[in-house]
């Protein structure tokens, strides 16, 4: 089993040097390729499960060591891969979402001239994100967590001839670049504090060589790595721009990856919050506020895909909430992170073959009446956004109802803080999707409707759907959709398949499972009702209204880039300015005052230069006139 695991990644990674070094050659069949050796890893994948359902519960660990990474005499660490009940999960998602993706972009993609170099991508951000969970280190982890930073840069700024594109693309490296100094900072303390990366090592020493401040220390820099990586605030500013890439690049990202890291990072690494009561309120404090602000800046996006990005924002927070509530959390942070991998990417496909159908037209204000011509992603999607509202027996309601349960089990204040707010996020994320819905698919058509911008009367459109090989990826997205909740759910299957990794934890219902099932169905469908109300009973504005102040703090993300200018961008700026004026007046003012110096003296010495002998005779004599003065001084003194 050994070898099988490592060519879990093993095989994209080839896919992808192959597609790459193999240079126009592939053009014709790279496509294929790359989408064949995912699915040869999906089926490694599901293979190992199967192996590990057979086994004793404390024998589900599996790994293998390539080769000795850093052979030093103080710090040694090998190249290894594992698998174990954690990492599965992530890998079946990982490997199968991003099959059905690979699907999907051969239709999407195909006039792309560069399609082969678009795969080629894809399959290395697979086998990064692979790597990333699979490692049996941090190091290891570290090393797909670059992997996966630099594959999303590629994808995001795909089409690099669009400025807008390549802007996001920046964006998206840089602030991650941010979360990514808290990782690095967080490897060189385990060296220096326990001279070694490995989990098992790093775990023990907690208490023990690590003591309560530098575990405090290494929780909070590993959340600052997840809130890159995720989307967390405060580095949440780059996932509505990572929007400028395909379309498929955003499934991957937002439902089965990268977004998915920070999560996957906080739950591997529970025994260090565990042991670091701050930092694992702080991991709970940015979960609650990201859901929030992530739901509200989904009500006022017009552009469908940054609507669905802001949602992803918001989800990922539910699962960090979740996360943050140790023991008590972990299960459920991680089957809502399972099945919103099914929904979110249904909902980026179907949004996806909708802007096919509409020459890439992104802004639902110029949508409408879609359902009667797309009766496929009409029904694939609207499964998808049952699942996300969490309406029963979709997914959605039982990943997120247990995360609200978990929540709501802390008890006390904390308790009740952490409840309304989940709760609240169930009733906004009802508002806004429901709108998506409304606006996209039902009321009139107003795809060719000449008002939708006087200055700018789009181009007449005939929306059809998409083919099968388009389609067929939605349809088993929207299965999953319906399904997986139920399946992972009943009977705590994946509480107790977890609970090697994260322990067990016996849920407290503080409140009775009916009661916060009503309370939060009445929510949602107080939210769909709102909706219903200011979408469809009504005509929808063809040019967005201003809308109050908290509309249009959304429509600017919640001023969330304003924010990092004020605090990062401007005084770096200025630091930056000080520094060149400093070596402008204070460097350079120097060294040109002694050259000036310099060269004033040789300008004056040159005057005695002149080639008169008459001068040079005149010199000699008044030396000589000198000499003897001082002399005859010193022996009339003596």
């Amino acid at each position: 089993m050994g070898t099988s695991v490592a060519l879990l990644p093993g095989l994209p990674l080839l896919g992808a040097a192959a597609l790459l070094l193999g240079g126009r050659r592939t053009d014709r069949w790279g496509h294929v390729v790359a989408t064949a050796v995912v699915f040869a890893s999906f089926g490694l994948a599901v293979a190992a499960f199967v192996t590990m359902l057979g086994r004793p519960i404390d024998e589900r660990r599996v790994g293998t060591v390539l080769f000795s990474w850093v052979p030093a005499p103080e710090l040694s660490v090998d190249f290894g891969l594992a698998l174990d009940p954690l990492s599965i999960c992530f890998v079946l998602l990982i490997t199968g979402v991003g099959g059905l993706v690979h699907v999907y972009s051969m239709a999407y993609m195909r006039d792309d001239p560069h399609r082969r170099r678009f795969f080629a991508y894809l399959n290395l951000f697979v086998a990064a994100m692979l790597v990333l969970v699979m490692a049996d280190n941090f190091l290891g982890l570290y090393l797909g967590w670059e992997g996966v930073g630099l594959a999303s840069y590629l994808l995001i700024g795909f089409w690099s001839h669009k400025p807008s594109a390549a802007t996001a693309a920046r964006k998206a490296f840089v602030v991650n670049r941010v979360g990514d100094i808290g990782l690095a900072v967080a490897l060189m303390i385990m060296v220096a504090e326990v001279g070694s990366v490995s989990y098992d090592a790093v775990f023990a020493a907690v208490g023990t060589e690590l003591g309560q401040g530098t575990t405090t220390a290494l929780g909070l820099l590993l959340l600052l790595a997840a809130c890159g990586k995720s989307a967390q605030v405060p580095l949440q500013s780059w996932l509505g721009d990572a929007m400028e890439g395909p379309t498929p690049v955003s499934a991957l990202i937002h439902a089965a990856t990268m977004v998915t890291a920070g999560v996957y990072l906080i739950v591997r690494s529970g025994a260090i919050f565990e042991a670091a009561p701050a930092a694992q309120t702080a991991v709970v404090a940015v979960g609650a506020v990201t859901l929030l602000v992530g739901a509200i800046i989904g009500c006022a996006k017009d552009d469908i895909k940054k609507a669905l990005a802001a949602s992803t924002m918001s989800q990922i927070g539910y699962m960090v909430l979740a996360a943050g509530l140790g023991p008590a959390g972990y299960a459920v942070a991680i089957m809502h992170l399972l099945t919103h991998g099914f929904f979110k990417a249904g909902l980026f496909l179907g949004a996806g073959s909708v802007m096919h159908a509409m020459n890439d037209e992104t802004d639902m204000r110029r949508y409408g009446g879609l359902a009667r011509v797309l009766p496929v992603t009409a029904v694939t999607f609207g499964l998808a956004y049952l699942a996300i509202i969490g309406v029963p027996p979709f997914a959605g309601f039982w990943s997120k109802d247990g995360i609200i349960e978990a929540a709501l089990d802390e008890g006390g204040v904390r308790g009740v803080l952490l409840g309304a707010a989940t709760v609240l996020g169930a009733g906004i994320t009802a508002f806004y999707m429901t709108r998506v819905m409304i606006l996209t698919f039902g009321g009139r058509a107003r795809w060719n409707a000449d008002e939708v911008h006087p200055h700018e009367a789009p181009a007449s459109v005939h929306p059809h759907e998409a083919p099968a090989s388009m389609t067929a990826p939605m349809a088993i997205l929207a299965i999953g959709s319906v399904g997986a909740g139920a399946v992972l759910a009943v009977g705590d299957r994946l509480s107790e398949w977890l609970a090697p990794v994260v322990g067990e934890h016996e849920p407290a219902h503080l409140v009775p499972v009916w009661m916060v099932t009503t309370v939060v169905l009445l929510t949602v469908a107080v939210g769909v009702g709102l909706a219903v109300r200011q979408y469809a009973r009504r005509d929808v504005p063809l040019v967005a209204p201003t809308g109050s102040r908290l509309t249009r703090a959304a429509r600017r993300d919640l001023y969330g880039d304003d924010l990092n200018e004020a605090i990062a961008m401007r005084p770096g700026q200025r630091l930056t300015a000080g520094i060149v004026r400093l070596d402008e007046v204070g460097v350079d003012g120097a060294v040109g005052a002694v050259a000036t110096t310099v060269r004033a003296a040789s300008d004056r010495l040159r005057l005695l230069q002149n080639g008169f002998v008459r001068t040079y005779a005149l010199s000699m004599f008044g030396g000589a006139v000198l000499v003897l003065a001082v002399t005859l001084a010193l022996g009339s003194g003596s």
